[in-house]
């Protein structure tokens, strides 16, 4: 695995401070390139795999170490498990920092684990976001999700249970 500084990610754009993208005051990565296409798709802009910009893992490292009230990364997309060889080091210094993470795939995890780079990544994540957008589904009322097809794991707990879906409590409605 390539360090932090000799590793770049193709950047679609970031966002410093949110609080929908996952549980807590988090800090947004997107990352572009995405086979996927989803009808309806809220990231179309996302899916050129030349599109977005070169950034080095160590610079995301530090403008994420900037803000002290960030206590969550989610990675999204585009698709970032098409990065996820390129991801590794940037996970891998978080998770050691502390930080909880999250990442949203329009694959599902049967089929993320069948991929060794990507079972690396899930490794390392707290949650995750899985399955396409299926427009037909799509719903307001499910929290940190698009449609209803798309399950949010406890990842802990799914490898714990020998890489089998395990849905964590976040996959209720949002209460109003």
């Amino acid at each position: 695995m390539a360090g932090l500084k000799d590793t770049v990610l193709r950047v679609a754009g970031v966002i410093e401070e949110s609080i929908v993208d996952g549980p807590g005051l988090r800090f947004v990565l997107f990352l572009q390139g995405c086979r996927m296409h989803c009808k309806g798709c809220q990231n179309p802009q996302t899916w050129d795999f030349e599109g977005g910009t070169p950034v080095s893992a160590e610079d995301i490292l530090a403008r994420i170490q900037g803000d002290p009230l960030v206590h969550g990364i989610t990675f999204s997309g585009g698709e970032p498990f098409e990065q996820a060889e390129a991801l590794l080091p940037l996970a891998a210094e978080l998770k050691r920092r502390g930080y909880h993470l999250m990442a949203f795939s329009g694959y599902t995890l049967e089929q993320l684990v069948q991929r060794q780079e990507c079972r690396e990544l899930l490794s390392l994540l707290d949650l995750l976001v899985d399955g396409p957008f299926v427009e037909e589904q799509k719903s307001l009322e499910l929290r940190f999700r698009g449609s209803r097809n798309q399950r949010i794991l406890n990842m802990a707990a799914t490898r714990e249970n020998g890489w089998q879906a395990v849905p964590d409590a976040l996959n209720g409605p949002i209460i109003r």
